[in-house]
């Protein structure tokens, strides 16, 4: 069989001759950027063929310069010889940027949980406990079974009264409780119905109380996060987080779904996320130096297609109208049971969906922000590749979701990248020169632009003059960084000498048309769901903006675009990854998991598709930043101004 080497990964990996490359590296472990799916059409995962030989791989998506030197696309390249790959830097994923804490953004704020704020409120009261208990061993006097002695221990030590025993803990009570001479500390878990039962779900020889922790988790359709909690103090110990594996089988929900469809597709998908789901949950168990056999129970949030995934179900139907999923509520299951590399007493707690587009992601932003608690109007937005909206407050609720395209994840971009090392993340123009001044993740030289600098980007180009409100450069300015290149207008960010892939670096007409579409499919769903109930921006109280994406991303620019409707920044709140806050806070807070099921029932939901309006109001969002400037008078007011200083 052919033997590839990957560089500079120092992977070797035999595969079956007629592999596509893309496969081979999957299988070694090798990430590379693979947008759609394998289809050939983003021209994400360019390599170079440094030895062998190899059969296709070339398209229109490769110039004659790179087919030249080598370069093929991974998903249509087949193996034919041992080979040699090099990847390219731009074609490769680096989950250590995932893990960069989120800076303030200009004139907002980044939502924090108040700890001790939490614990006065009465809000502490995680969903499984610990009680230590001391009793005396059997005697001819009192026999009773171990199991009895130690529910009635529970109920005299601790007043703890309508107990039910797991078999896990059948199996382990009689060489625990003579381990310590009948000293035990029992894990109990809350039910999530008040009139339910209490589980006794794990019993440890000793007195162990001070060490009881939970994991959350945020499984995401293109990354996964995980953190550690004490459940004593509250205390996140440790986090991290990774690229889904799934991403190898495609980019967006949809690509995943039809995988999940052929063949062994939706068991591929889910040990992909199994596999992740289970690196991340090592890396925070060792640095945290948790025992595996503290952590009691696993918090998990994922949008509907994510959870189905992983929980094995057939998705099928989620994208075929009239879009129903397999179930919206999931009863509490043991984590090994999934998959998951855990303790056989952990218990997995997932996050309900509302329907196929407004998943369990969604619904613990809304829990964890404590939206649902409040009685100003707001609007939750968690953007993405798919964005969901929720608007609403305490006493009422509606939803719905959009699809915006991968633009905010350097997707359908000639140099857009993730946000990873070497990205464009922030740029300013010197208004005279119209010289670029640019920022990169890492402060390396630049491979790309990611999804937070193409708004700032096209934000400042906008105010500056250099494109007009329909995102169309300004071609009598001079400058040579404007330029038409083979029928397309650009802008040059970073000539080639000053990057890491050897080519200038552009900002294009056709990216910036991308962009338009993808703040104008989230904003034209904003100002739908506002219409469908009757309000206005002008309604709105407060915004919260969740994703690992917005925590990067600038506010006034989010709005000079048309992204996010005008208001004070002050009323604007960045929640972070809401999906991974909702689990943490389940995870630390049993009355959440009570209340979130009356929540779902609570959130109406809209499909956009069918909503007459939402056309309409989708074509009026495609300039900069809307059709009707007087929904944004502050930056209208700067526009005039710049105007008359001209």
């Amino acid at each position: 069989m052919p033997r590839i080497r990957f560089l500079p990964h120092e992977r070797e990996i035999e595969v079956e001759e007629g592999t596509s490359l893309i496969r081979a590296a999957l299988e070694a472990g090798v990430h590379i950027n693979a947008s759609c799916g394998g289809t050939g059409v983003c021209g994400k995962c360019r390599v170079l063929v440094e030895e062998g030989q190899v059969e296709g791989g070339i398209n229109e998506k490769l110039s004659q310069a790179d087919q030249e030197k080598g370069y093929r696309l991974a998903c249509q390249a087949v193996v034919q010889t041992d080979l040699q790959i090099r990847v390219p830097v731009e074609s490769e994923m680096d989950a250590a940027v995932l893990n960069r804490p989120a800076s303030p953004r200009r004139k907002a704020h980044i939502q924090q949980v108040d700890l001790q704020d939490f614990k006065e409120k009465g809000l502490f009261l995680p969903p499984v406990e610990q009680r230590y208990l001391e009793m005396t061993p059997p005697s001819a006097e009192d026999n009773s079974s171990d199991v009895t002695r130690v529910v009635n221990a529970l109920k005299l030590q601790h007043h703890e009264h309508g107990l039910e025993v797991d078999f896990y803990v059948l199996r382990k009570v009689v060489d625990v409780l003579r381990e310590e001479d009948f000293k035990v500390t029992t894990t109990l878990a809350r039910p999530v119905h008040e009139d339910g039962k209490t589980g006794i779900i794990n019993i440890q020889a000793g007195d162990t109380t001070s060490r009881n922790f939970a994991v959350a988790m945020d499984v995401g359709t293109t990354t996964v996060y995980g953190q550690i909690l004490d459940l004593n103090s509250g205390e996140v110990l440790a986090e991290y987080g990774d690229f889904n594996a799934q991403m190898s089988y495609g980019e967006d929900v949809i690509n995943r779904i039809v995988h999940a469809e052929k063949g062994n597709g939706l068991e591929e998908l889910n040990q992909a996320v199994l596999k992740t789901i289970n690196n991340v949950i090592r890396r925070i168990i060792k640095k945290a130096a948790v025992d595996p056999e503290d952590i009691s129970t696993i918090t998990l949030a994922g949008n509907t297609t994510m959870t189905q995934l992983l929980l094995r179900l057939n998705p099928r139907y989620i994208r075929r109208s009239p879009y129903v999923p397999a179930c919206t509520l999931f009863p509490p299951i043991k984590a090994h049971e999934l998959g998951i590399e855990l303790g056989d007493h952990v218990l997995a707690l997932v996050y309900p969906s509302v329907s196929s587009y407004v998943g369990g992601d969604i619904v613990a932003g809304v829990m964890g922000s404590l939206m649902y608690r409040s009685e100003d109007i707001m609007l939750y937005v968690d953007i993405g590749t798919n964005a969901e909206i929720v608007i609403g407050n305490k006493d009422w609720m509606a939803c719905a979701a959009c699809s915006a395209g991968p633009a905010f994840e350097g997707g359908g971009m000639k140099f857009g990248v993730r946000a990873e090392k070497g990205a464009i993340e922030d740029f300013s123009v010197d208004p005279v020169t119209l010289e670029p001044m640019i920022l990169t993740i890492g402060q390396e030289k630049p491979i790309g632009i990611c999804g937070s600098g193409l708004i700032t980007m096209v934000a400042v180009m906008f105010e500056e003059g250099i494109i007009d409100n329909r995102g169309k450069f300004n071609r009598d300015l001079k400058t040579e960084r404007i330029r038409e290149n083979e029928g397309i207008w650009e802008y040059v960010l970073v000539w080639s000498e000053e990057t890491e892939v050897g080519r200038d670096v552009v900002l294009q007409e056709p990216d910036i048309d991308n962009l338009i579409r993808a703040k104008g499919a989230i904003y034209s769903g904003c100002t739908t769901l506002l219409s469908e109930i009757g309000l206005s921006v002008a309604d709105l109280e407060r915004i919260l903006v969740a994703g690992g994406f917005g925590s990067f991303v600038d506010l006034e620019k989010a709005m000079t675009i048309g992204l996010l409707p005008e208001m004070d920044p002050g009323k604007i709140t960045y929640v972070g990854n809401g999906s991974l806050m909702g689990a943490k806070m389940s995870s630390l807070n049993n009355r959440i998991r009570r209340d979130v099921v009356k929540v779902t029932k609570k959130m109406t939901n809209f499909e956009l598709s069918e909503t007459q309006s939402y056309m309409d109001n989708y074509i009026a969002s495609l300039f900069l930043p809307h059709t009707n400037t007087d929904q944004f008078p502050r930056l209208s007011q700067r526009l005039a101004a710049k105007k008359k200083e001209a």
